[in-house]
């Protein structure tokens, strides 16, 4: 399964193509709609969410509200493009007045100069509008796409805020779980331990889309917001730290035989990729460096009914690059959106001279929706691995062959 977008922030739309999905998916655009409106939202963000309305449309793969196995061809309109349909032709344009309106002037923390330089571009405007945030809108629906299929093969996944310019959420939003488990997890099977996972996923997806900064703590949500709010009447900007939860996932995704199967690996890469990410980690990630062997490893167990298991997930799921059937937890940090109310200071390209850098309409804070695009990115990249271990043109041929993984897995 692969997808590729094109499209720029304030052109005409954004699109997208996936390719590799089974037949029979049942998808319908409200899917997708939804999983649109939760980017959109959060605590701190600027105006042109105020603009935007997003919703899907299907050109290709998909007929009566079920995927047909060609690739699937996604629309997302830029309502704002009305504004800059001049700015934004593609056909040639003869107007000095235009040519004045060239922006020179690069933006420390984006990706202006560096892509101006690469491209040999003039004008920034030509590396900023495909480098524009805008572009996760069809990469959550893309996302939405993969997390569709997951569902149906019992696998969630759930991306929620862990801290906040500064601020911490504190605790465990999967303490429940655990204690569950603690108290009778050798007397589980593993159905019940897959629903276990699930409904708190379900739970703590519930609550912390009810929290407009996308937290699960209610404690430290005024805190939060109150630190936006500071930010925002400074011209400044502040980021966070974002973890995407996937449970459900079947032992063995990925693989150790070389080093581009490895799934963590993988997964670092597209968490990565999205804009303004600094850092990835997965369980207890860089804490792994501070603490003895004994602490940082998963004891392995064995029950009757319900196979191997673990009773800690301090490797965030993952060993030697597959997963242990234990959930997924990868953690990012978003650093502050480089664009400034009062803006840093940067050379003109022409000219160069000093000036104070060019300020583009933005976000206060982005985390809450940066939460939202890492759930459905890693949401694809798990269902790739998943059509690699398991390839099937049907999603009853799917269900089928992950229903006998799984009891392949428990009776080992």
């Amino acid at each position: 399964m692969r997808y590729l977008t094109a499209g720029e922030s304030h052109g005409r739309a954004l699109v997208g193509i996936v390719e590799g999905v089974p037949s029979g998916l049942r998808l319908v655009a409200e899917d997708i709609d939804a999983a649109l409106a939760r980017r959109q939202k959060g605590y701190g963000r600027g105006k042109r969410m105020m603009i935007e309305r997003d919703q899907v449309q299907f050109l290709g793969g998909v007929r009566h509200g079920h995927t047909t196995g060609a690739p699937i061809a996604l629309l997302i309109e830029n309502r704002d493009h009305q504004s800059w349909q001049h700015v934004m032709s593609a056909e040639p344009v003869d107007d000095p007045e235009l040519g004045m309106r060239r922006r020179t002037r690069p933006r420390p923390g984006h990706a202006d100069l560096s892509g101006a330089i690469k491209y040999g571009h003039r004008d920034v405007r030509d590396v900023l509008e495909r480098s524009s945030a805008r572009e996760t809108a069809m990469r959550v629906a893309v996302g939405a796409v993969a997390k569709r299929l997951l569902q149906e093969v019992g696998i969630d996944v759930v991306g929620y805020v862990r801290a906040l310019g500064g601020v911490t959420a504190e605790g465990d939003p999967w303490a429940d779980v655990w204690a569950a488990l603690a108290q009778e997890g050798a007397a589980m099977d593993q159905e019940a331990v897959l629903r276990l996972w699930r409904e708190a996923a379900a739970r703590l997806l519930e609550r912390t889309e009810a929290s407009p900064v996308r937290t699960f703590d209610p404690a430290k949500e005024q805190a939060m917001m109150a630190t936006v709010d500071r930010a925002k009447a400074a011209g400044d900007t502040v980021g966070g730290v974002i973890e995407v939860v996937a449970v459900g996932v079947p032992v063995g995704l990925g693989s150790h035989v070389q080093w581009d199967r490895k799934l963590d690996a993988r997964l670092a890469q597209a968490v990565m990729s999205i804009q303004a990410i600094k850092g990835v980690e997965f369980g207890l990630g860089f804490e792994a460096a501070r603490v003895f062997g004994s602490a940082a490893h998963d004891e392995i167990f064995h029950a009757p009914g319900r196979g191997f298991y673990r009773m800690t997930n301090r490797a965030g799921g993952f060993e030697g690059g597959m997963t242990t059937g234990m959930p997924i937890v990868v953690r990012a940090a978003m650093k502050p959106i480089p664009t400034l109310y009062k803006p840093l200071r940067s050379v003109d390209l022409v000219t160069k001279e000093p000036f104070e850098a060019s300020v583009e309409r933005s976000d206060t804070t982005a985390v809450p929706a940066a939460a939202v695009v890492a759930e459905y990115v890693v949401a694809f990249e798990v269902a790739r691995a998943l059509l690699e271990a398991f390839p099937a043109d049907r999603m009853a041929a799917l269900k089928q062959a992950v229903d006998a993984h799984r009891a392949y897995a428990r009776d080992f």
